[in-house]
């Protein structure tokens, strides 16, 4: 052999013996006790035909609103190498009883066969932020082995797929689990099994499903229930259902880190300084099981929730034995996400005649939590004016409207001058600003309260966006305000062409 000496003795790797393909026909039939109709190997899975991609294994779910065979002409029209199916089809496929199950089954053999440490993410809000800092940080100190749930698959489908798309050699491994009722998380846990289960915060989301905070503190320590032997639990200190969480983690984890500015908080924040660019420089001291240590590191993203966000992710990646230096350098390059806090910079007139204006994207969710975070960070931002448009936040239960009225204090705190509220719920906040806002009687606020997201972009069209406006659209995503964001983004996109 005439290969250099340097090569011949590279280390091996305990997973270099694994296939490059990430399932073949047998292994797909062996772990979901189907019959495969010959020899085939995929590289990807995917539920939604639309989403195929060359190679792609596709799973025919049946669901209430659609049977997934009625569209595997179109999978394999875009690429699908094979099928999950309940019936026998021309195309290569395994051939199951129940294609939902089958999903299932290889979430679960994907998870037993890979050599990698798992990391499980929930709480009430940041968690798909969590998640995928979390990646970025282990994808850069592992060289490209870390793996992620995409999106917010983070249900009883969402799981099991983004499992199955785990590669065998993958090191880390990071999955975000959600819930709307109790008992959801029990079951997904179960399923990815982590090594470290993070819990974010805790918040009224989804309240009307519950019968308060507590409720929903002991639905998220249901992550803890599926920890291996020895995991760790992470938990935010300064949340005032630490004690709660701290008492479920500690049967089931090895050891429970808390994380904030209190004083029992083993990852706790000593200091936070704005950094160039709107984000923070962040100095932290690690203690018990992760220290003793200091380190100090950027992040990207504005707003003091980040800030306890990146603790969270550098407890992790402590817990896993990641590279805390990669992940330092993952948080002060880590852009904006879609739909949660992804900035854009948009034409303009008038204004102070720079021809942009500053658009803020938090379509996709809201809380009352993450709602008063996001007005707190308008209100910091930079702007000849502040403008929110908000939209609804579903599910709170019998008291949305004191949810919804309790925005006021914080838009009126920030010296918002322009709010267009969308949605029926809102009601109660237009009320509760036209009574206790002296600046919208005396008209230094200007406020629309509209039912559709169109009626909110022709209020935000009449006279706007100006240059020098910092403009945030968030709401919860059934309200559909994404729309006005691709909206206002198409002109963006038209401005860079011409």
């Amino acid at each position: 052999m005439n290969a250099h000496p340097a090569l011949l003795s590279w280390p091996a790797e305990p997973g270099d013996a694994r296939g490059l393909a990430l399932w073949s026909a047998e292994a797909i039939a062996a772990a979901t006790g189907g019959t495969a109709s010959g020899r085939f190997e995929v590289s990807g899975c995917a539920i939604d035909s639309r989403e195929v991609m060359e190679g792609d294994l596709f799973f025919a779910l049946s669901g209430e609103q659609a049977d997934g065979h009625r569209f595997l002409d179109g999978a394999f029209a875009r690429g699908a190498s094979a099928a999950i199916v309940d019936r026998p089809i021309a195309q290569p496929h395994v051939l199951v009883k129940d294609t939902a199950k089958a999903l299932h089954d290889l979430g679960a053999e994907a998870r037993a066969r890979v050599d990698a440490a798992i990391i499980g993410v929930t709480g009430s809000a940041g968690k798909t932020g969590v998640k995928e800092a979390l990646f970025a940080a282990l994808d850069r100190g592992s060289r490209g082995l870390a793996h992620r749930s995409v999106k917010s698959f983070n249900n009883h489908v969402g799981v099991p797929l983004s499992l199955a798309r785990m590669p065998a050699r993958s090191r880390f491994g990071v999955f975000e689990m959600g819930m709307n009722h109790a008992g959801e998380l029990a079951a997904l846990t179960q399923l990815v099994r982590p090594h470290v289960a993070v819990v974010t915060t805790i918040a009224p989301a989804h309240i009307g499903h519950f019968s308060g905070e507590d409720a929903i503190a002991d639905a998220k320590a249901e992550i803890f229930e599926g920890l291996q032997v020895g995991g760790t639990a992470i938990i935010p200190a300064d949340n005032p259902h630490f004690e709660r969480l701290r008492a479920k983690a500690e049967r089931h984890a090895g050891a429970v880190i808390g994380f904030g500015r209190s004083a029992h908080a083993a990852v706790r924040l000593l200091d936070a300084v704005p950094a160039m660019g709107g984000g923070t420089m962040v100095c932290a001291e690690f203690s018990g099981e992760l220290g003793p240590r200091k380190i100090c590191y950027v992040v990207a993203q504005p707003g003091t929730h980040w800030v306890a966000n990146s603790l969270a992710v550098m407890a992790a990646v402590a817990a896993v034995g990641g590279d805390l230096g990669a992940a330092g350098l993952a948080l002060a390059e880590m852009p904006g996400l879609a739909g949660r806090g992804v900035r854009h910079e948009v034409p303009a007139i008038g204004g102070d005649g720079s021809g942009k204006a500053l658009l803020i994207d938090e379509s996709y969710n809201a809380n009352p939590a993450s709602m008063k975070v996001t007005i707190e960070q308008l209100g910091a931002t930079p702007a000849v004016r502040r403008v929110a448009v908000l939209g609804a936040m579903k599910e709170l239960g019998a008291a949305e409207a004191q949810y919804h009225a309790a925005l006021a204090e914080p838009l009126l705190a920030a010296g918002i001058e322009r709010i267009v509220l969308v949605g029926a719920e809102m009601a109660a906040l237009a009320s509760a600003l036209g009574k206790s806002g002296d600046a919208v009687l005396a008209g230094r606020i200007e406020l629309d309260h509209v039912q559709t997201t169109a009626e909110a972009a022709e209020c935000l069209a009449s006279d706007g966006p100006q240059g020098g406006d910092a403009i945030l659209v968030k709401g919860s995503n059934s309200v559909g305000l994404g729309a006005l964001v691709r909206a206002l983004t198409i002109r963006e996109n038209g401005a860079r062409e011409r």
